[in-house]
């Protein structure tokens, strides 16, 4: 069986699950059976066949499974954000439109990752161009400043391209200097380190970016941003000691900003103790734990959980984006909890098996940096709804409203793709055929003159 055929067959599930719970929301809100939703995932399924037919075209041996758990979390996704806001759902769908041409358009215009490789400088740049266009024409939304607002009235979010921008930048750098970050020549407190100039355009763009994220009033993103470039550096190096300076670069970091910063003093106070002001400063972490107790292990049922409160306000505040989580494990209980962790650590595995399938350093680098950006940013917001990190303003990829989001992580699909199918069929660009008539006359008129 081809791998495409593996996929469309693996599509089905996605699709029969996002119609049957679309049918579900739609029975539960209206006691009868409405054609709103389920239209939703009719065109939703449509998009999807659309990527598969571009995959099948352009990339026929790319991993089979990327497309299909990415396809089952995105109908769990918006069956729960028409559950929430049937127009945000609409909206929504018009998003992942954007995303498909997007994803296509990868598919089309970069038929061979490694071309990528040769601007990871111009990548780099970018990034910290994007994040200071932000400083300059941000507009803040509930504390952060991490928007740009366009004329038509839609925000748009840099730091989303960004990290997939650094990820590029990283793995064409760490490809370039990986012999020499793995032979380090120095000590620096008792961890060997290898020469600054290694380290220095690293450390520059990474800085750069980190500091401006602290200037926009972000501390979520920081978080993800350093954690793939800790992972990258560790798979490009194969030393600990990098992980190890890693974490405690990170602690005194975070106690640095901890202490100078009230907003992190506010979250990290309400994390610790969420129930001492649980009207105020803790009310949605709190709204939120109650929430996922009450679901129970199987929960209640798509459409059948208590998340309105008296006069139509939610129960979550934001439950469209940031806890998007709690609304879904609210209604499908623990058991559907863990699935849906289990659907995002699987997509992760794709990743790291593709990244140990590929032939070369660049394309190892890139599929570890894409696959655990998606991997860091899933247990970002999902750790801070359960109270294991302070909570973060990170979106969980393919689930959470937002444009920029879903648009960018489709985009990280597609470069994963594209990777796989690269590992299996080399790129051999074509020739025009004039070239090649004027090279084989060439050949020819050599082979009689000999």
């Amino acid at each position: 069986m081809s791998p495409r055929t593996r996929e469309l067959g693996l599509l089905l599930p996605a699709a029969v699950v996002g119609l049957l719970g679309a049918a579900s929301v739609a029975s539960a809100q209206s006691r009868s059976l409405e054609a709103g939703p389920v239209a939703v995932i009719g065109v939703i399924a449509g998009l999807f066949v659309l990527m598969h037919i571009a995959l099948r075209l352009r990339a026929p041996q790319a991993d089979a499974y990327l497309l299909p758990i990415v396809g089952m979390i995105t109908a769990l996704g918006m069956v729960t954000l028409y559950r929430i806001n049937p127009v945000l759902a609409r909206e929504q769908v018009l998003w992942l439109g954007v995303a498909t041409a997007v994803f296509i358009g990868v598919l089309i215009f970069i038929p061979d990752h490694h071309i990528l490789e040769q601007y990871r400088y111009l990548f780099g740049i970018s990034a910290v161009a994007l994040l200071m266009a932000t400083v300059v024409f941000g507009t803040n939304i509930s504390g952060a400043k991490l928007w740009i607002r366009l004329p038509g009235g839609q925000t748009i979010q840099p730091s989303e391209l960004t990290k997939v921008l650094l990820v590029i930048f990283l793995a064409g750098y760490l490809r370039d200097k990986r012999e020499l970050l793995a032979i380090p020549t120095r000590r620096l407190a008792g961890i060997p380190v290898p020469p600054i100039a290694v380290l220095g355009p690293m450390l520059l763009v990474m800085g750069t970016c980190l500091s401006v994220l602290g200037l926009l009033n972000d501390f979520g993103t920081p978080l993800l941003y350093f954690g793939v470039f800790v992972a990258m550096l560790y798979v490009a190096s194969g030393r600990g000691a990098y992980v190890v300076a890693g974490l405690g670069l990170f602690v005194v970091g975070a106690v640095g900003v901890w202490a100078v910063i009230p907003h992190v003093q506010t979250r990290v106070d309400t994390w610790l103790h969420p129930f001492s002001d649980a009207q105020g400063q803790g009310y949605q972490i709190v709204q939120s734990i109650y929430a996922l107790a009450n679901a129970g292990m199987i929960g209640p049922g798509w459409g059948q959980g208590y998340l309105l409160a008296t006069g139509g306000n939610y129960v979550v505040p934001v439950l469209d984006t940031d806890f998007i989580f709690t609304a879904y494990a609210a209604e499908l209980g623990l058991l559907g909890a863990v699935a849906l962790l289990c659907l995002f650590i699987v997509l992760v595995a794709r990743g790291f098996t593709i990244a140990a399938q590929a032939p070369d350093g660049f394309s190892k680098l890139l599929a570890v940096g894409l696959a655990t950006t998606l991997g860091i940013q899933a247990f970002v917001i999902v750790g801070g709804i359960v109270r294991v990190i302070p909570l973060t303003g990170v979106t969980l990829p393919f689930m959470s409203y937002g444009g920029s989001s879903v648009v960018t992580n489709f985009a990280i699909i597609a470069l994963l793709a594209v990777t796989s199918h690269r590992t299996r069929v080399p790129y051999r660009p074509r020739v025009p055929r004039r070239v090649r008539a004027e090279a084989e006359r060439a050949l020819a008129m050599e082979g009689a003159g000999e």
